[in-house]
């Protein structure tokens, strides 16, 4: 089973592939989408849009894991936040991939066995479980991973 997970943003968005066989995971691949700070909002969009359909081609996974709105104090920064994984949600659905959604202590949870876990914690363990270099690994990229891992690990892995 491949699957891709994803941490949504509005500047960042992180990615990890993972493939699932006979209980074990290997990372495909992981990166972080950059959005140029200087793009309108609607462009930032088409480009998040765009770059995440690309990844689901070339890659065809099975599932996509996707992290929750988490809510800010900042309404504008939240509704933001939703409207790129409103878009990151219609490319997957538009690939008829099977989209799931994990709350982020959710995805803490199964990953660290701690659902307040930083991000650099977050990160340490995807490279331990993975054995994917640290030092090759963004933060946001872990965090993509870690979605993935959360529901591979909710799916049996």
């Amino acid at each position: 089973m491949r699957i891709i997970g994803i941490d949504p943003g509005t500047r960042k968005v992180g990615y990890g592939v993972l493939e699932v066989n006979a209980g074990r995971g290997r990372a495909v691949d992981y990166g972080v989408i950059k959005v140029p700070v200087k793009l309108h909002f609607s462009e930032k969009l088409c480009l998040i849009y765009d770059e995440i359909s690309t990844l689901l081609k070339h890659f065809e996974p099975d599932a996509a894991s996707i992290e929750e709105t988490y809510v800010t104090q900042n309404a504008k920064t939240t509704l933001r936040l939703g409207h790129a994984r409103g878009v990151i949600m219609l490319a997957v659905a538009q690939q008829k991939i099977d989209v799931f959604e994990y709350a982020p202590r959710s995805i803490k949870q199964a990953v660290l066995g701690n659902g307040a876990a930083s991000k650099q914690q977050v990160q340490f363990m995807v490279s331990q479980l993975l054995r994917v270099p640290q030092s090759s690994l963004e933060e946001d990229a872990a965090d993509g991973l870690a979605a993935a891992l959360c529901h591979g690990m909710r799916k049996s892995f």
